[in-house]
């Protein structure tokens, strides 16, 4: 780490401490050339994540959005709000450890059916006849009957 003072490239850390709930370190260093101290904080960084849409464009991830389409599918069902913000945290996370930093939104809509089914039946079937645009009733009664079948 370079001094701030003296431009010298090589310190000693005093102290470590966490700092904004274990997200960044906080650093006490002593230049070894002018003996002055100072701070510096250590961060993660995240690389952005990027949408794939069904038509080819780019977009940001934005957990906000697949929150909203959540709470859509769960409108006017038992489900709480919590478990809702579960299910995005998981999502993101998963998304994150993934290591791609362009995802389709076929991912994202498996992994939010898979977890929806779970939950609760009539939000799945609600977010899966959005997410799979049926055009008609047969292809709405085959979903259903597969929910029934356990397929």
């Amino acid at each position: 780490m370079i001094c701030p003072f003296c431009s010298h490239l090589e310190s000693k850390v005093i102290d470590t401490r966490p700092t904004d709930e274990g997200t960044s370190i906080r650093r006490r260093r002593e230049c070894l050339s002018c003996k002055k101290r100072f701070t510096t904080y250590e961060v993660v960084e995240h690389m952005p994540l990027f949408v794939i849409k069904k038509d080819g464009s780019r977009q940001p991830f934005d957990k906000q959005k697949l929150l909203k389409g959540l709470f859509h599918a769960c409108e006017k069902r038992p489900v709480p709000l919590q478990t809702l913000e579960g299910v995005a945290d998981e999502v993101e996370q998963f998304l994150l450890n993934s290591m791609e930093r362009e995802i389709p939104t076929s991912t994202i809509g498996e992994l939010i059916m898979k977890r929806l089914k779970s939950i609760d039946q009539v939000a799945y079937v609600r977010f899966v006849s959005v997410y799979r645009s049926f055009e008609d009733v047969d292809s709405f009664l085959k979903e259903l009957n597969r929910l029934r079948t356990g397929d």
